[in-house]
C-alpha cells in the first residue's frame, strides 16, 4: 500500500537538474519518516536521458579516435595528423558558443548532431591539408605550399561548406513537434560545419606552414602504403578512362540505381520513430464498465503476479483509478515498471513487453496490455494508433465504429482494439411519482438530497483528535448500497415528520448511458485506439485503417488522426517538403557559386545514388523510414555533394588553364581521389559508432548511422565514375578563356554571389511552414468527402 508523489518540472526547467535536486532532498525526507515507512523512487524519466547522453559521449569519443586514425593512415605523418586533430575540438567547442547564443541545451539530439559533426568538421581541414601536404611532398617550401594550396582549394571549401550549411536551413525552420526537436540538431551541425570551414581556410594553412616539413626519407609504413595509394590512383585512372569510353552504359547504370530507390522506398516500413529501449514500460488495465474499484484492484493484483515472474523487472508502481482523465473512472489502472540497468540484462525492453502482452491480454474479465513509451515525448499512456471518426450523431458514430471493428477485427497487425465511445455504462434511472410525493409532503429536491447524501456521501462537519482534523462524511455502509433493491431501505421524511419508504415514491429502471461524449476539432467524434503487433509499423497500420474506412464508412463520415498517428502523418509530409527544399536550395547555392546552371545539376546527380544506398542499408538492417532516417537523408544531400564539388571545381580550374575536357576531368578526378576517399572515410567512420550503438536510445542513433554509412558508401563508389561521365556530356568542349587574376581572386570573386545566395536561402527556408499545406489540404478533402 503506497502513496504516490509525482514531481513535474516546469516547461523551461531541465529534467536532469530537477531530478538531481529531488534526489538530493530524499535522504533528509527518509530520516523524518515514521518507523515502518519507506520512500523509494518508483519512476524516474531522467535515468534514460542521463544514460542516453552518456552513450552519446562514448560514441563521440569513439568517432573522434576513428576519424583521427583514418587521417593518419592516409597521410602517414604524425605532424600532419595533428592539424585535423586540432580542427575537430576547435570546431566542436566553438559550436557551443553558437548553441549558447541561441539558447540551446546539451541534450541527446544536439549531441547526436555533434557526433555526426566530428566526421564533417574534419573534411574541410583534410581537403586543405592534403592539397598542401601534396605540394610539400613535391618539393615546395611549406609557406608557399600553404598559400598556393589553400588558394587552389579555397573555392571548393567555401562551396562545400555553404552547400552543407544550406541543407540544414530548411530543417531548422520545420514546424510541429518534430520540427522543434530537430531544429536544435540542425543548427548545431550547421554551426559546427560553418566554423570548420573558417578554420580550414585560416588555422589549417597556418599550422601547415609551421608544422609540415619536406622529408628527406620516409618510413617503411609510408613506402608500403604509398605504393598502395599510387596503385589505387593508377587503377582508378584506367577504370575512369574505360568508363568515359562507354558513357551511356554508365548513365544507364545510374538510372537503374535511381529507379531501384523507388522500389526500395515502397518496400520499407514507415513509422514516426523507432521504439527505444528506455528501461521502462507502462501497463494499461481496463475493467468492464460499471466495475467497482475493488473489482479493478483485484484484477490488477493478477497483473502484479505476472510482473513478479519477470527477472528483468527492478520495481513497479501500480495505480488503480489514477485520475489522468476526467471524470476519474475507477475501471482504469496503470502501472509504471522500471527495468534493471541496460548492463544488467540481456533482453531488451521490447522483448519483455512482447512476452508479457499475450499473458496480460489473457486475463479473463479484464483488458490489460503493456505499452512501450513513445520515443519523441508523446503521451506515454496513449497507444500509437489513434484513428478518429467524426459523424453527425453519437448513434451514427456507434454504427460506424461497429462496422469498422467488424472489418478490422481479423487484421493481425492491430492488437488491443478499443474505442472511447462507450454507450454501455450501467445506470439506474430513478423516476419519481410526483402525485405520491405531493400527497405525503415530500419534495423532489429532498429525494435528490437524500440519495446524494446516502449513496454518494456528504461532508457535514469536522472533528479534532490529537491535533489532527478529520472530515465527518455521512453515507450508507458499502454493503448497504450494492444492489438496486437496497433503495427500499432508504426513507425520507414526509408530513408531520413521518418517515416514508423511498421505494413507495419512485421506480427504478436499469439502463445504460454514454460514459463520456467526445468532440474532436469541433465535431462529434469517436477515437479508435490500438497497439501494434510485433513486426508491424505504424504506417502499415494506418494505411490499412484508411482503406478499411473507405470501404465500410458512408460518405458523411470524416476521418482524421490524433496523438502519435497525427504526428506521424504531419512529420512525414513536412520532411518530404524539407527534402525537396534542401535540393532546391543547394542547387541555387551552387548555381551562384559556379555561375552555371549545368555544374550544379552534375553535382546533384550523386543525390539519387546516395538515397538508393541509404534505403538499401535500411532494408538490409531491417530498419524503417522514420524521422531519424529521413533527417539523415536530408543530410546526405549536402554530404554527397562535397565529393562532386571537389571534382567539378578542380576540373574547371584545369580547363581554364587550357586543358582538354577529357584530360581535365580525368586529371581532376585522379588528383582529388585521395582527399575524396579521406573525407568519405572520415564521415563514414564518424557515423559507424552510431550504426553500431548499444544501450539507452541506441535504436534511434542506429537509424542515422545506417543512412549515413550506406548512403555515402554507395554514392561514393558510383559518384567517382558517373559525375565525370555526366561532366563530359554536359560541359562545353572548349572552355572560355579567363583572365589571370591574383592568387586570392577566385574565392573573393564569388563573395557577392555567395552572400546573395545565402539571403535567398534564408528566404526560401521561411517557406518551410508550407509543410503544413499537405495536412490542410487533406483536412479540406475530409470535410468535403
Amino acid at each position: 500500500t503506497a502513496v504516490g508523489l509525482g514531481v513535474v518540472k516546469q516547461s523551461k526547467a531541465n529534467t536532469l537538474a530537477v531530478a538531481d535536486a529531488v534526489k538530493a532532498e530524499l535522504p533528509g525526507i527518509i530520516q523524518s519518516l515514521p518507523e515502518g515507512m519507506k520512500l523509494e523512487v518508483a519512476y524516474d524519466s531522467a535515468i534514460f536521458i542521463d544514460r542516453s547522453i552518456h552513450e552519446v559521449y562514448v560514441t563521440m569519443a569513439i568517432a573522434l579516435v576513428l576519424v583521427v586514425t583514418v587521417t593518419f593512415i592516409f597521410l602517414r605523418s604524425l605532424r600532419a595528423t595533428i592539424i585535423p586533430a586540432v580542427a575537430i575540438p576547435a570546431s566542436i567547442i566553438s559550436t557551443f558558443t553558437i548553441m549558447y547564443a541561441l539558447g540551446f541545451s546539451i541534450n541527446v539530439l544536439t549531441l547526436l548532431g555533434l557526433v555526426l559533426a566530428i566526421g564533417l568538421v574534419v573534411d574541410d581541414a583534410i581537403v586543405v591539408l592534403e592539397n598542401i601536404h601534396r605540394r610539400i611532398e613535391e618539393g615546395q617550401p611549406a609557406r608557399q605550399a600553404a598559400l598556393e594550396g589553400s588558394n587552389e582549394i579555397g573555392f571548393a571549401v567555401v562551396a562545400t561548406t555553404i552547400s552543407l550549411v544550406a541543407v540544414f536551413v530548411p530543417i531548422a525552420f520545420m514546424t510541429g513537434t518534430t520540427g522543434r526537436l530537430f531544429s536544435e540538431f540542425a543548427l548545431a551541425v550547421a554551426g559546427s560545419v560553418l566554423i570548420s570551414g573558417f578554420i580550414a581556410l585560416t588555422l589549417t594553412p597556418m599550422m601547415s606552414s609551421k608544422i609540415l616539413r619536406t622529408r628527406a626519407g620516409h618510413t617503411w609504413f609510408y613506402r608500403v602504403t604509398e605504393r598502395l595509394f599510387e596503385g589505387m590512383n593508377r587503377g582508378y585512372r584506367r577504370a575512369l578512362t574505360a568508363a568515359l569510353g562507354m558513357r551511356w552504359a554508365m548513365i544507364g547504370l545510374g538510372v537503374v540505381a535511381t529507379i531501384a530507390s523507388y522500389f526500395l522506398f515502397m518496400g520499407l516500413k514507415s513509422e514516426l520513430a523507432p521504439v527505444e529501449d528506455r528501461g521502462v514500460y507502462v501497463g494499461v488495465m481496463i475493467a468492464p464498465e460499471g466495475s467497482t474499484i475493488a473489482y479493478t484492484d483485484a484484477y490488477t493484483r493478477q497483473v502484479e503476479a505476472l510482473y513478479d515472474q519477470v527477472p528483468e523487472i527492478d520495481k513497479y508502481f501500480m495505480v488503480v483509478a489514477p485520475g489522468l482523465e476526467k471524470p476519474n473512472p475507477v475501471t482504469n489502472a496503470l502501472s509504471f515498471t522500471m527495468l534493471k540497468d541496460w548492463d544488467e540484462r540481456t533482453r531488451k525492453q521490447q522483448e519483455i513487453v512482447a512476452e508479457l502482452a499475450p499473458k496480460m491480454f489473457g486475463i479473463p474479465g479484464f483488458l490489460a496490455f503493456p505499452i512501450n513509451p513513445p520515443s519523441l515525448g508523446q503521451n506515454f499512456i496513449k497507444t500509437p494508433v489513434q484513428f478518429v471518426i467524426g459523424g453527425p450523431s453519437y448513434e451514427d458514430l456507434q454504427s460506424y465504429v461497429t462496422k469498422l471493428f467488424d472489418k478490422i477485427g481479423t487484421y493481425p497487425g492491430l492488437v488491443n482494439l478499443d474505442s472511447d465511445l462507450k454507450l454501455n455504462k450501467p445506470e439506474l434511472e430513478v423516476n419519481i411519482n410526483r402525485s405520491k410525493t405531493a400527497d405525503v409532503g415530500v419534495s423532489v429536491a429532498e429525494i435528490g438530497r437524500t440519495l446524494e447524501t446516502l449513496l454518494g456521501g456528504r461532508e457535514v462537519t469536522t472533528f479534532k483528535r490529537a491535533g489532527e482534523e478529520y472530515d465527518v462524511i455521512v453515507k450508507l455502509r458499502d454493503e448497504d448500497r450494492v444492489k438496486p433493491s437496497d433503495l427500499s431501505g432508504i426513507y425520507v421524511r414526509g408530513n408531520q415528520g413521518a418517515l416514508v419508504q423511498l421505494s413507495n415514491l419512485v421506480t427504478v429502471e436499469e439502463t445504460v448511458a454514454p460514459r463520456e461524449l467526445n468532440h474532436y476539432d469541433k465535431m462529434r467524434a469517436a477515437t479508435i485506439t490500438a497497439n501494434l503487433a510485433p513486426g508491424v509499423s505504424l504506417g502499415e497500420a494506418l494505411d490499412y485503417l484508411e482503406s478499411a474506412a473507405r470501404e465500410v464508412l458512408p460518405p458523411g463520415a470524416r476521418i482524421t488522426y490524433a496523438g502519435e498517428s497525427k504526428e506521424f502523418k504531419e512529420s512525414t509530409g513536412s520532411l518530404y517538403i524539407t527534402f525537396g527544399l534542401a535540393i532546391l536550395i543547394i542547387y541555387l547555392v551552387l548555381a551562384a557559386q559556379f555561375e552555371s546552371f549545368i555544374h550544379p545539376f552534375t553535382i546533384l546527380l550523386s543525390v539519387p545514388l546516395a538515397v538508393t544506398g541509404a534505403l538499401l542499408s535500411l532494408k538490409l538492417m531491417g530498419a524503417t523510414l522514420n524521422v531519424y532516417s529521413q533527417i539523415g537523408m536530408v543530410m546526405l544531400v549536402g554530404l554527397v555533394s562535397k565529393n562532386a564539388i571537389l571534382i567539378v571545381e578542380f576540373a574547371n580550374q584545369l580547363r581554364e588553364r587550357g586543358r582538354d575536357l577529357f584530360d581535365a576531368i580525368v586529371e581532376a578526378s585522379t588528383l582529388r581521389l585521395r582527399p575524396i576517399l579521406m573525407t568519405t572515410a572520415a564521415m563514414i567512420l564518424g557515423a559507424v559508432p552510431l550504426a553500431l550503438a548499444t544501450g539507452a536510445g541506441a535504436e534511434s542513433r542506429q537509424q542515422l548511422g545506417y543512412v549515413i554509412v550506406g548512403g555515402l558508401t554507395f554514392s561514393t563508389a558510383l559518384t567517382l565514375f558517373i559525375v565525370p561521365v555526366v561532366y563530359t556530356l554536359l560541359s562545353r568542349r572548349v572552355a572560355e578563356p579567363v583572365e589571370e587574376t591574383s592568387p586570392v581572386a577566385p574565392p573573393l570573386k564569388k563573395a557577392g554571389a555567395t552572400v546573395a545566395t545565402l539571403l535567398l536561402v534564408l528566404g526560401l527556408s521561411m517557406l518551410s511552414p508550407l509543410a503544413n499545406l499537405q495536412d490542410a489540404c487533406a483536412q479540406e478533402v475530409d470535410k468535403n468527402s
